[in-house]
C-alpha cells in the first residue's frame, strides 16, 4: 500500500502486481524467481528486486525528486526521514501483533513524537506515507478507541484526504483488499 501511494504521488506509470497473502502468492515459483525472499512489496529497479517499504520509499523519493517526497538537498531531513521510517519498521510494525497494551505504549510514543505538527518532517514526505500505512493497519485491526492517539488520528485524516491515497484505496479495494473510507 505504501509503495502504491508513493507511486501515485510521483505520477509515473507503473505495473502493479497485487498478491494474495491468503493464497500465498508471494511463495509462488514465478514470484520467487524474481525475489527469492518472497518479500512484498518488491520494486524491480533495472531488473533487480528492491525490497522493504522504507528502502522502496527512499529510492522513489530520491529517483523522482520533483515529486517532493523528501526535502531536496537536506541531509538532516533525509536523516529524520530515515529515523522515522526505522522507528516505524522496527517498533510500530511489530507492535500490533504483540497486543493492544504494547501497541498502546509504542503508538503513544509515535503520537507524542508527531505532536501537533501537520507532517512528520517539515512537509509531506515518504515518512508520512509509511506512518499512515501502519496506523491504518493498527486502527482497523485492534479497534483503537477514538481519541487515544489524537495526533496520529489527525495525521490519518490528512492522509486519507490525499488524492494518491484515495487512488490507492480505489485500486486495492477493486482487487478485494477492503480499506476504510
Amino acid at each position: 500500500m505504501a509503495a502504491h501511494i508513493a507511486l501515485h504521488e510521483i505520477g509515473v506509470p507503473f505495473e502493479a502486481r497485487p498478491m494474495s497473502f491468503a493464497r500465498q502468492e508471494q511463495r509462488a515459483p514465478e514470484f520467487l524467481a524474481i525475489n527469492p525472499e518472497g518479500k512484498v512489496p518488491t520494486l524491480l529497479v533495472n531488473g533487480r528486486p528492491l525490497t522493504e517499504v522504507a528502502a522502496i520509499l527512499f529510492y522513489l523519493a530520491k529517483r523522482f525528486p520533483d515529486a517532493a517526497l523528501l526535502p531536496k538537498n537536506k541531509l538532516e531531513a533525509d536523516a529524520h526521514a530515515i529515523s522515522w521510517m526505522s522507528f516505524i519498521a522496527s517498533t510500530l510494525h511489530p507492535a500490533r501483533r504483540r497486543g493492544w497494551e504494547h501497541a498502546k505504549v509504542v503508538y503513544g510514543i509515535a503520537d507524542q513524537r508527531l505532536g501537533k505538527k501537520e507532517w512528520t518532517l517539515e512537509r509531506y514526505s515518504i515518512a508520512d506515507i509509511h506512518l499512515f500505512r501502519l496506523y491504518w493497519r493498527l486502527v482497523n485491526s485492534l479497534e483503537v478507541p477514538s481519541g487515544t492517539f489524537p495526533n496520529l488520528s489527525a495525521h490519518y485524516d490528512r492522509m486519507i484526504a490525499r488524492p494518491a491515497v484515495q487512488r490507492t484505496i480505489e485500486i486495492e479495494r477493486a482487487i478485494g483488499y477492503d480499506l476504510p473510507q
